[in-house]
């Protein structure tokens, strides 16, 4: 019978040991040529925390939308409203997590954008196009020569619409091609939202004057990190939507007590909702008791 060659196999096991010692701890191989995609999670949000950050600084859109491609998301405007709500259920920098839910929300706008331009730009217009907003010219013919008079845009058009201003070189009242509409590389300000939407409820299932606040863009999609603004005589309080994700990105609640008079807006700019208290309401059986009310703001 053969003797098991018990000094070969320990020095077996130690060498292996030794070079795992070496290989993982005093001198690991260095990640080379790697993808942001295979980062972890939250080295993930980290990426996205400074692609939201340069591009607050920058207002450049198409560089963040290259950078956040190398991250393999599925949909960037989902992770970032995700990661928006994560930060601040954490009690993170609000001013972070703001610039992580302004990226999501260009993202999302330019996307619109996209769709309704059917992702063409178009030609440029002729010189028998009519005379449009925002601006209009205004020719007068005084002792022949033409005086150009340029009115303000309307308070309707985004800010960040560039126009260049037409010439009149006739004496007579010509059309004026509107110049085209460019969009700049900074964030597309979203307009203000409208209240559209103003409810009872009565659910006893639900706490006693639960303020309910839903806030949707255009398409009625839910927006997250939109601030709300809720006064009463001597006080005021801020909440946020998205800090409730079981309950949609664009929810969020209040506690009202009772016998307080409420306004409520959005700090991005809103119609007022005013006059806002606890109502009572009656149960199938007659007894009374304190219900809730439901909000709900949209953009244009």
């Amino acid at each position: 019978m053969k003797r098991i060659p018990w000094d070969i196999l320990l020095a077996l096991l130690v060498g292996l040991a030794l070079g795992l010692v070496y290989s993982w701890m005093i001198a690991p191989r260095g990640a080379t040529d790697t993808q942001p995609r295979i980062l972890r999670a939250d080295f993930k949000d980290q990426y996205r925390s400074l692609i939201a950050a340069a591009y607050a600084a920058t207002g450049n859109l198409p560089r963040a939308q290259v950078r956040l491609a190398l991250l393999g998301d599925a949909n960037s405007v989902d992770a970032l409203n995700g990661q928006a709500q994560r930060m601040q259920a954490n009690n993170q920098s609000f001013e972070r997590a703001d610039q992580v839910a302004a990226l999501a929300r260009a993202l999302d706008e330019n996307a619109n954008v996209e769709g309704t331009n059917g992702g063409a730009t178009g030609a440029e217009p002729t010189n028998s196009a009519p005379v449009s907003n925002p601006t209009t010219e205004i020719a007068t013919q005084s002792e022949n020569n033409i005086t150009s008079t340029s009115l303000p845009p309307s308070a309707d058009v985004p800010g960040d619409l560039t126009e260049t201003p037409q010439s009149i070189e006739t004496s007579t009242l010509v059309n004026i091609p509107s110049p085209r509409a460019t969009n700049t590389s900074t964030a597309v300000p979203g307009k203000p939202f409208r209240l559209t939407g103003q409810e009872t409820v009565c659910d006893p299932n639900i706490p006693n004057g639960l303020l309910q606040v839903l806030v949707l863009n255009s398409n009625r999609r839910q927006i997250a990190g939109v601030e709300i603004d809720v006064t009463w005589d001597g006080g005021e309080e801020q909440f946020f939507t998205g800090l409730k994700p079981e309950l949609g990105n664009g929810y969020a609640d209040y506690m009202m007590s009772p016998a307080i008079i409420y306004s409520i807006k959005l700090a991005r700019g809103s119609d007022i909702a005013s006059g806002i208290t606890t109502p009572s309401c009656q149960s199938p059986n007659g007894e009374t008791f304190p219900g809730g009310i439901k909000l709900t703001f949209q953009q244009p």
